[in-house]
């Protein structure tokens, strides 16, 4: 499945990409991501944190940095998770592009998802209002860190929070009920 994400941030396009080549910064301002470890400057391991209601989830991530070309503000990452106690898996490649914008930077994101296990049951739609709150919630982390920045504030120790899965699949049911009446 290819999902499409764009955002701004309040930075020059030198400093968002420095944050997004800064491992130890930028995954804190992902939902639920917790390193793990550092293999290389190209490849990490971390751990992602999902709760559903009573049920906790966590996907063990190897994340690989395949392509990174700061001229063209182009970095593509694969990464490959499994859910540790063997309730599915999932493939990505994400492609994200730099580009100024008035007064910041925008971040244009292309996710190519693959599925598996349990984690597939969940429909398209579903899968698509989910990832758009994730990537809000990035981005909002992303201009959290940059402002911090900007202000000379000396960076807290974010403790990674679980993604909150049960408010992010009611708020996916309720853009999937509500879409139709929205495209007219």
């Amino acid at each position: 499945m290819r999902i499409e994400s764009s955002f701004e941030v309040p930075a020059d396009r030198s400093a968002a990409w420095a944050l997004l080549m800064d491992v130890r910064r930028v995954v804190p301002c992902m939902p639920g991501a917790e390193l793990v470890e550092e293999v290389d400057e190209s490849n990490w391991k971390a751990n992602m944190n999902v709760k559903m209601g009573p049920i906790a989830l966590t996907f063990a991530t190897d994340v690989r940095r395949e392509e990174a070309d700061e001229d063209a503000g182009r970095v593509l990452l694969s990464a490959k998770a499994r859910e540790i106690r063997g309730r599915g898996a999932a493939q990505a490649t994400i492609e994200s592009r730099l580009a100024a914008a008035d007064g910041g930077t925008s971040i244009g994101v292309v996710t190519d998802l693959a599925l598996s296990g349990a984690v597939a049951r969940y429909g398209r739609g579903i899968v698509l209002d989910v990832t758009e709150q994730l990537v809000t919630q990035f981005a909002d982390g992303l201009r959290a860190e940059l402002e911090g920045q900007e202000a000379g504030r000396p960076q807290d120790a974010r403790q990674a929070k679980p993604v909150s899965g049960l408010r992010l699949v009611l708020h996916a049911l309720w853009g999937s009920i509500t879409r139709p009446f929205r495209r007219g």
